[in-house]
């Protein structure tokens, strides 16, 4: 068992408490209402340590800050405690004649659900010697009462069988929903480490075509100066310049691939927000942005964050000029300790029913689209520890929005 096999613990510490009440109510029922002259002290003392390992169980789990041992021999005296218990309780209360000696069973069918094979075969074992125990020293019950031995036994099977059924069913599906819980969070993190593979195989890729682009780049810059200054016709030289300053841009995205890896060096600090909308604006200047008045534009973005900007925006100008509506609205404002951003579209929305945020590289509902933008901003968002939201918007169009933290997010260890 590993850490993540806690639950187990605390069920059998729910299900101690249970038995400690259900035991209780049998001494209670089986001397005041069945009449039975049954020795009570020795069962008191019984329940009275059952409940006491119980207090001392939780004690020690609240006192911890940190994940309870739950290797197999820590589950294993956890039960050795309830074997022992239960030997003594049976053995003062009729011996192989209680027909609550089956309970024996609920403890090895319990092992058998959460333990590795060689120790539930340890707590079948102990579980056989106890009730051998239980047996061969057992106090027979004590003539008396108000119904015959008959009576007693069959009434005892009935409740013998609703709590072995309640008990088994109880920690079956609570044990079930553990499961199916971590097969959701092993499949999640299969997927999340497909996709990181696809980025850092892209990252290489665009760190070789960086390198190569970075030339020609600069060179289409200095003759796009050289023409401008031979073109007489102003018009031209407008569009020249334009080039230029696209040609610009590029450059400088080629040479952001290297920030990271080198936050030191000048000029390569965190863009504003500010920078990455004219940015966007350079790009695509045929789109109307409409922001919030109060947008936080001189607050320097994670380069990742900045990225993600530019997805939504080209995304939402992308459905709007779809639907013949080439307009775009921002709503990025500053919430307590995060940044929240939002961007509406016009376009011709979404299906609710198919309104999936990517997550994987390479797939896209555009038929031009690479299906890497939103991918990689979705890891961009776990970097950060943000969220991701899509909802439909009053009208026509959609929103997608981001919540991300100011702060830098410590891991804890």
């Amino acid at each position: 068992m590993t850490g993540a096999d806690a639950p187990f613990l605390r069920t059998l510490c729910s299900l101690r408490w249970l038995a400690v009440a259900g035991q209780a109510a049998t001494i209670l029922v089986a001397t005041w209402v069945l009449g039975l002259p049954l020795r009570q002290g020795p069962l008191w003392a019984g329940v009275a340590v059952l409940a006491a390992f119980n207090i001392y169980v939780q004690w020690r789990e609240h006192r911890s800050d940190q994940e309870t041992d739950t290797a197999p021999v820590t589950a294993f005296g956890h039960i050795l405690v309830d074997v022992a218990v239960l030997t003594w309780m049976v053995g003062c209360s009729g011996g192989i004649s209680n027909p609550f000696g089956s309970l024996f069973v609920i403890l090895i069918a319990l092992a058998a659900l959460a333990l590795p094979a060689r120790w539930t075969l340890a707590v079948a074992a102990t579980c056989l010697l106890g009730y051998s125990v239980s047996a061969i020293f057992g106090l027979p019950l004590p003539d008396g009462g108000y119904f015959s031995p008959a009576e007693l036994q069959r009434w005892g099977v009935v409740a013998n069988f609703l709590i072995s059924a309640t008990v088994v069913l109880a920690f079956s599906t609570r044990l079930a929903m553990a499961l199916r819980r971590r097969e959701h969070e092993l499949s999640l993190l299969r997927e999340r480490f497909a996709r990181n593979e696809g980025i850092v195989a892209l990252a290489t890729h665009a760190a070789s075509v960086a390198h190569e682009l970075n030339t020609p780049l600069a060179t289409m810059t200095l003759l796009a100066d050289d023409i401008a200054e031979q073109e007489a016709n102003p018009e031209v030289r407008e569009d020249l310049e334009t080039l230029r300053e696209l040609l610009v841009q590029c450059r400088e995205r080629v040479l952001a691939l290297a920030a990271p890896a080198a936050p030191d060096r000048p000029g390569r600090g965190p863009a504003t927000a500010l920078q990455v909308l004219e940015q966007w604006r350079l790009v695509r200047p045929t789109i109307r942005l409409r922001r919030n008045d109060d947008a936080p534009l001189t607050l320097p973005l994670d380069a990742g964050v900045g990225h993600l900007l530019m997805v939504l925006l080209n995304n939402a100008a992308d459905a709007g000029e779809k639907a013949g509506h080439a307009e775009v609205e921002l709503d990025l404002r500053i919430d307590g300790a995060d940044l929240v951003g939002e961007v509406r579209d016009f376009g011709h929305g979404f299906n609710t029913r198919q309104a999936v945020l990517p997550g994987t590289l390479f797939s896209s509902s555009k038929s031009e689209g690479m299906g890497v933008g939103l991918a990689l901003s979705h890891a961009t968002i776990e970097r950060l520890h943000g969220q991701m939201w899509m909802r439909p918007a009053v009208g026509t169009g959609s929103r997608v929005g981001f919540r991300v933290p100011l702060a830098p997010h410590e891991e804890t260890p």
